[in-house]
């Protein structure tokens, strides 16, 4: 083959921010099980920027983000993101001031969380097994209860008031929705469950009924259902393997989704994907454990979210072979017991690490060498 018919390696600009409390030691973690299963496959490269972002910059700075610092992020292809939230900062100051401060300026609307039973992991619920839970839960991002719509009046006085108000527009519905369909077309399974309160929010919910109702007749491939949330909240618990994708509001994913991470095992192993999927802004990839300030600097994070949330970010970029290689890794260490306490085990984020790269150069580095 002459020089110029060589294949030029593809080479990917990720922007990597650990943020707070734990956020640093996973993503650090992430970085380095990356950075091995390139190198190991060598069909592509990921160069990596990092950004001091976090409740510390703005403690120091005033801001979590400086100036001209998203202008800074739209030139990467994607961003592994940690965990916002401190102690001493109040949630609502920091969950807007980064995560929230990148994902709607981003259009990031698509808020996307898989779900399984992983080799090595159990789920508390008795007799699911691998293959019995395997969901994917399609998150709206942009609007619905997390709108940041409301205000406060009389402070401090008894007739006080506060509100909250959630905006559904047809134009924020019909993208999710339709991206959920999507999601669910591309499944083996080809089922949708639509989650709903439409009894009791007359509104906004039941537009999002009527939105999903006009949007599957352009999906008669797929089959769709429909749940109030907190039923939705029982059959997760007694019928897993009823489900498969699941499309829910800003919300109500959000507490969802967290119940289906418990349910495979631990929050330690559950991936976020927040998507723009006109690939207009880069999109961002996140654990969602959150920042666990409990365990920081303690060595025990379970890495094994942000390691699930790297292989959703390949695939997004579409190294999805590369993807799959690395969670069988991960599934392999974990099957043969190198997990952390979360999971019942006594390994170190560490040890969790330094077991998955051993086996990306193991099982990677012995199948290339054999090509």
């Amino acid at each position: 083959m002459s020089p110029s018919a060589i294949p030029l390696q593809k080479s990917y600009s990720i922007a990597s921010i650990g943020a707070d409390g734990i956020g640093p030691e996973v993503i650090s973690a992430g970085v380095a099980v990356l950075r091995c299963l390139a190198e190991t496959l060598g069909s592509f490269d990921l160069e990596f920027t990092d950004y001091d972002w976090s409740s510390e910059t703005y403690k120091r700075t005033g801001k979590y983000i400086p100036d001209g610092g998203l202008d800074q992020l739209r030139k990467h292809d994607a961003i592994f993101f940690g965990a916002v939230g401190a102690p001493d900062v109040p949630d609502h100051v920091s969950l807007w001031s980064l995560r929230l401060a990148i994902c709607q300026p981003f259009q990031q609307f698509a808020n996307v969380r898989p779900t399984r039973v992983l080799r090595g992991t159990r789920s508390p619920l008795r007799d699911c097994k691998p293959g019995d839970l395997d969901w994917v839960i399609v998150r709206e991002n942009s609007e619905g209860e997390y709108a940041g719509q409301g205000g406060r009046s009389h402070k401090g006085r008894a007739w006080e008031t506060a509100t909250e108000v959630a905006i559904f527009t047809r134009h924020g519905v019909e993208r999710i929705m339709r991206f959920a369909f999507e999601t669910a077309r591309a499944r083996p399974r080809k089922l949708l469950t639509v989650v709903t309160k439409s009894n009791a929010q007359r509104n906004g919910m039941v537009l999002w009924d009527e939105v999903a109702a006009d949007m599957a007749r352009e999906f008669p491939d797929v089959t769709v259902d429909k749940m109030l949330v907190d039923a939705m909240t029982t059959r997760m618990v007694l019928n897993p393997k009823s489900l498969d994708t699941i499309v829910a509001t800003n919300l109500h994913a959000d507490i969802l989704s967290d119940l289906a991470a418990a349910l495979a095992g631990s929050i330690g192993i559950a991936p976020t994907s927040n998507l723009d999927p006109t690939r207009e802004n880069p999109s961002m990839f996140e654990p969602i454990h959150g920042s666990a300030f409990d365990i920081t600097g303690k060595g025990i994070a379970n890495p094994v979210a942000t390691f699930w949330t790297a292989a959703e970010m390949l695939a997004w970029l579409g190294e999805e072979e590369a993807a799959a290689q690395l969670m069988a890794c991960v599934e392999n260490v974990c099957g043969a017991g190198v997990v952390t306490a979360d999971l019942g085990g006594t390994a170190t984020t560490k040890q969790v690490t330094e077991a998955v790269i051993a086996e990306i150069k193991a099982t990677l580095g012995c199948n290339k060498g054999g090509k």
